[in-house]
């Protein structure tokens, strides 16, 4: 019986590249395939696809594995950025992070893989799976300060049954060492940050060419007029930077007094086009007590029973414990036991049980 295949996604990046070598160790036939999702301005200093193909074919070589280049930007703007898109012009604030991983990477990347004979594919996502009774659990990563398990709560039985994540059992620091250890000529690259079509660029411009602008008043709690927002699509929720206000000073008020404090954003009317502000981090409007969200998944194809667990609602956050009530039409409502900071509709809540990452759906609406 000839050994078992595995295609692996090699972005260029550290953590998919240790994964190709620890699968190869583990005597799988590993297969390397670089994903390109984005193309439109694929020249430009912000979009690195062609230098990060070259680091995962630098990478295949020192491993030993072969490499193909596979494009999936028709299917990722398609799927992805197009629904992107669409949650920004309704005020949203979505996770093509999440997106990205249920339509491209576990489901245009995975049928491309199986049409390569491969019995399972294998990132670099610090996450992890475990077989239990016949079903699949989706678990957190080791490594608690990178666990990835957020990003993928969207995954079904079929796609876990298929996956999987070896760095997920590692700490950061040891695929480091193993990369350096290996000889990889990525071991001491960067991680990447944002959103993969975005890059490093500022955001607001990203947008500016996609969506039309239309400025209308900014507003504190008391109604008054405080400047002028760009367009409420470029704004979400808790955000404090590029508000272009300063602090408001009452007549007479004493100097380094309260009113100097930060603003942040804190709701958004879309009807009236207006943005509302507020001071400080702990104002009550920044405070959510419950939420609704909408289009669940749950890795085990059914809603988990109403009751005690834990959520997140945006990917760098401790778990909250929470009592989740079931909705219809695939919809869930979570009551928090402390009130939640700047929950933003189109976000995910994801829902957890110890380390098992139960799945979760996309904020409708929070309630303080």
């Amino acid at each position: 019986m000839g050994k078992q295949r595995v295609v692996v996604g090699l972005s260029g990046g550290v953590d998919s590249s240790v994964t190709a070598w620890l699968l190869k160790q583990q005597g799988y036939e590993v297969v390397g395939i670089f994903m390109k999702n984005w193309e439109d301005d694929d020249d430009s200093e912000y979009c690195s696809s062609n230098a990060d193909f070259v680091d995962a074919a630098a990478v295949a070589d020192v491993v030993g594995i072969e490499i193909e280049h596979v494009n999936f930007a028709a299917e990722y703007k398609d799927r992805v950025f197009a629904e992107f898109l669409r949650e920004y012009q309704a005020g949203r604030t979505p996770n093509p992070d999440v997106l990205c991983n249920a339509e491209i990477k576990f489901k245009a990347f995975l049928d491309h893989a199986m049409r390569l004979g491969a019995e399972k594919i294998a990132t670099g996502h610090y996450a992890r799976v475990r077989e239990c009774d016949g079903r699949f659990e989706l678990l957190k990563g080791l490594d608690p300060s990178k666990d990835q398990s957020y990003f993928l709560h969207r995954l079904t039985q079929a796609q876990l049954s298929r996956t999987l994540f070896p760095v997920g059992e590692l700490q950061k620091t040891e695929v480091r060492r193993l990369a350096a250890e290996i000889g990889l000529p990525n071991a001491k690259k960067k991680d990447s940050t944002g959103i993969c079509f975005i890059g490093e660029r500022p955001f607001r411009d990203f947008l500016n060419r996609y969506i039309a602008k239309e400025p209308g008043p900014i507003k504190d709690e008391r109604g008054r007029v405080l400047g002028q927002h760009q367009g409420l699509s470029f704004y979400t929720l808790g955000q404090r930077q590029g508000l272009g206000i300063g602090g408001l000073k009452e007549k007479g008020a004493p100097r380094g007094g309260g009113e100097h404090a930060p603003w942040f954003v804190a709701r958004k009317d879309m009807e009236r086009n207006t943005l509302w502000v507020v001071q400080g981090h702990g104002h009550p409007w920044l405070q959510s007590q419950a939420l609704v969200a909408d289009d669940a998944s749950w890795t085990a194809g059914h809603p988990p029973a109403p009751g005690a667990y834990a959520s997140k609602t945006r990917y760098r956050q401790a778990d909250a414990p929470c009592a989740l009530a079931a909705g219809a039409n695939g919809a869930f409502a979570l009551e928090f036991g402390a009130p939640q900071w700047a929950v933003t509709p189109g976000q995910s809540a994801v829902l957890y049980d110890g380390e098992v990452c139960l799945g979760g759906g996309v904020i409708a609406s929070a309630q303080g």
